[in-house]
């Protein structure tokens, strides 16, 4: 099932793109490394097909990972009534040793979900943007059942 995103939560993904562009220019010099933020897009995940009320459940989300300075920060994490937006969230190294990863680059990383209320959760997982600038999400419906 696809949900058309609302403007208010592309506004917000907007907001955030230009925030971690504003942090990307910035560098911590305390050891001498330099690195910027980037949000990659969900190629697949593992969820569950149902949630029980007030139970935890991890969430596997898999992304590819560009090259050797991309290491996994954070998830984006937006929480609007029962829809929930995720995207991973990278630090990329200003390295000039970075080797752009073919084959073998998808990698997997979890968070845990608490269940609180009753219905249904939609998740979007982010996945860029289409060749018209669309944003495009892996939207996944998951009930809660009693």
């Amino acid at each position: 099932m696809y949900l058309t995103p609302n403007l208010f939560t592309m506004k917000k993904i907007l907001v955030l793109c230009l925030t971690l562009v504003f942090f990307a220019s910035c560098s911590i010099d305390d050891d001498n490394t330099s690195f910027s933020f980037e949000v990659l897009a969900v190629e697949s995940v593992d969820i569950p097909d149902a949630f029980m009320l007030g139970e935890v459940y991890p969430i596997t989300v898999s992304y590819l990972r560009p090259s050797t300075c991309h290491a996994f920060k954070e998830f984006y994490y937006l929480k609007e009534n029962n829809e929930r937006t995720v995207a991973p969230i990278t630090y990329v190294f200003d390295n000039n040793d970075c080797q752009t990863l073919e084959e073998d680059n998808l990698v997997e990383d979890t968070f845990n979900f608490q269940v609180t209320s009753n219905g249904s959760y939609i998740f979007k997982f982010w996945q860029g943007k289409d060749a018209s600038g669309e944003t495009q999400y892996l939207t996944i419906e998951v009930p809660v059942i009693e």
